[in-house]
């Protein structure tokens, strides 16, 4: 089975439903037939490596008087999969190289370590992920080779991995995340109970197949 997750570091329930697919993915009784591939998705891609307003701050504008109950339930749903998403404290920002930065981990076997050191270091610890200097030293911590982080932060490699994720996420009518695209089906939320996703690794229909995918903002 090949499971594609599109996800985005600024997105705080990808950093949700990456717990509740791990929690699914420990229960299945057979895992070494599950080919696991995060796939790229760019919330904000015009914004720019020096952070701004706050993702609180960005709800509140979007939301108005509904923001502190939406933040507040965000909150509560992450702390039940032992998360603390501190929207107070994580600034959106291009997360272009980072991105890059998981593929090199992909290619190294590394790429769910990668990601969960970059949506640790955003929501949690309030970094700015198109830092440079911080997306080393993340690179690290995931258990990558520094020269490789370095030679990939300062060129260009894997950007066109990255631009075609975005085609293939446009191809499948992606236009939120998280997203899961299982064996090349339609793709459906990223955001479910456990048991919702254990059916979905059993390849049983859940009745969400075919649903389409939209989140009017990041997160």
């Amino acid at each position: 089975m090949k499971l594609e997750i599109y996800a985005d570091v600024l997105c705080p329930w990808c950093y949700i439903g990456k717990r509740r697919l791990a929690a699914a993915l420990a229960q299945q009784p057979v895992r070494d037939g599950i080919e696991i591939v995060w796939r790229a998705y760019e919330l904000a891609p015009d914004e720019g490596r020096t952070p701004g307003p706050t993702a609180a701050q960005a709800m509140a504008d979007w939301w108005g008087d509904q923001a502190p109950a939406r933040i507040a339930r965000i909150r509560s749903l992450g702390a039940a999969e032992g998360l603390e998403l501190n929207l107070q404290l994580a600034r959106p920002v291009n997360t272009f190289d980072a991105h890059r930065l998981v593929k090199l981990a992909a290619d190294r076997g590394r790429a769910d370590q990668m990601m969960e050191v970059l949506l640790y270091a955003y929501h949690t610890e309030g970094h700015n992920v198109a830092d440079p200097q911080v997306l080393r030293r993340l690179g690290d911590e995931a258990g990558l080779d520094i020269g490789e982080v370095r030679s990939v932060l300062d060129g260009d490699d894997y950007a066109d991995e990255v631009r075609t994720d975005r085609r293939r996420a446009a191809e499948h009518g992606i236009t939120g995340v998280p997203s899961l695209v299982i064996d090349g089906r339609p793709p459906v939320p990223g955001v479910q109970p456990v048991a919702d996703l254990q059916r979905l690794l059993r390849s049983e229909p859940t009745g969400s197949h075919g649903v389409p995918i939209k989140v009017d903002r990041p997160g």
